[in-house]
């Protein structure tokens, strides 16, 4: 028994002075500080997988790369209209997140549902290329933005899965952004919001013809469905139409809608 109590001894004694060694080298390294993360990186550590990031960690992250953009960056310009009036180039969509709080829609351009095509159309457009590997699908898509009050803008992209062609598309839209008229311009009508177009105009695209008419307020828009959308976003609540042309081509609707709208703006 006594040969094992000193042997027990003899360990403890060991680990005492192993323990001061290292207490030792540890005074002796120098302290290092670790890096906290910035506010940013936080954000986006703390947001789920799948999860986009909101206007607001947009416009902080970004890095603007034109003129244009460090203009807006710094608060010099202050509004989309002194771009839109200057005619200047767009090229980065973050310049209209951080002018507009805009609102997005899918224009449905897709093939019908339904064995015969009885249903209604899909908001993505499949294409298939045929290789020697197989079939390669391709989806396209187009989108709508606009705040509601005056400035909306479509764009269109392809892509191989479904949400990379929608996020173009939102993208370019932002990129097409532009602004309309709206006044009360009803023969009948004399109130003083500006709910409907000026006067009559005619917009084209293809063999589509898109003709919006001013209507008194209360009329409500009067036009196809997808064509609703954008009038919506644009801020138009009453007006009529007449089409004229292959309007089941929604890609060439939409942009003759677009073209007409272009000319509000015209005296």
């Amino acid at each position: 028994m006594k040969e094992k109590i000193d042997l027990l001894e003899i360990k403890e004694e060991d680990l005492a002075e192993i323990e001061k060694e290292l207490v030792e080298e540890n005074e002796e390294a120098p302290v290092v500080q670790e890096e906290k993360p910035s506010e940013e990186k936080r954000r986006y550590q703390g947001r789920k997988r799948n999860q986009a990031p909101t206007r607001e960690e947009v416009i902080e992250a970004w890095d603007p790369k034109t003129k244009l953009g460090e203009e807006v960056k710094s608060g010099k310009i202050k509004t989309i209209d002194e771009i839109l009036e200057e005619d200047r180039k767009i090229l980065e969509p973050e310049i209209v997140d951080s002018l507009l709080f805009l609102k997005s829609d899918l224009v449905a351009i897709g093939q019908s549902k339904g064995k015969f095509g009885g249903g209604k159309r899909r908001a993505w457009r499949q294409t298939q290329r045929k290789t020697k590997e197989g079939n390669v699908p391709t989806f396209s898509t187009m989108a709508v933005v606009g705040d509601e009050n005056g400035h909306v803008g479509v764009g269109s992209g392809k892509a191989k899965e479904t949400l990379p062609a929608r996020d173009k598309a939102i993208r370019k839209a932002k990129l097409n952004i532009i602004k309309i008229k709206r006044v009360c311009a009803g023969f009948d009508c004399s109130c003083s919001e500006p709910h409907s177009i000026p006067f009559k105009i005619t917009g084209k695209s293809g063999s589509v013809r898109v003709t919006l008419i001013p209507a008194p307020q209360g009329t409500g828009l009067v036009v196809a469905n997808q064509l609703k959308k954008i009038l919506n976003l644009a801020g138009i609540k009453d007006v009529y139409s007449r089409t004229a042309g292959r309007q089941r081509t929604t890609f060439n609707l939409i942009k003759a809608c677009i073209d007409a709208l272009k000319k509000t703006n015209k005296k």
